[in-house]
């Protein structure tokens, strides 16, 4: 999947002291991508709207 269009977005709870962070791209049609920010040029992983969406619902309840 070409992600060379994405837009990056760091996590706001991540802090400035170069800890492990993800970014996620939510640009992208029909896709959302997360990468971590330590290895830009990495895999990324591409979910569907839905699963991100549940993925984050979930970890919310943590």
């Amino acid at each position: 999947m070409d992600l060379s269009g994405a837009q990056w977005r760091k996590s706001s709870r991540s802090g400035s002291n170069g800890a492990q962070c993800v970014e996620v791209a939510l640009n992208l049609a029909g896709v959302v991508a997360v990468r971590d920010s330590k290895n830009p040029g990495g895999p990324a992983l591409v979910f569907d709207p839905h699963e991100w969406r549940s993925f984050v619902a979930s970890v919310k309840t943590f």
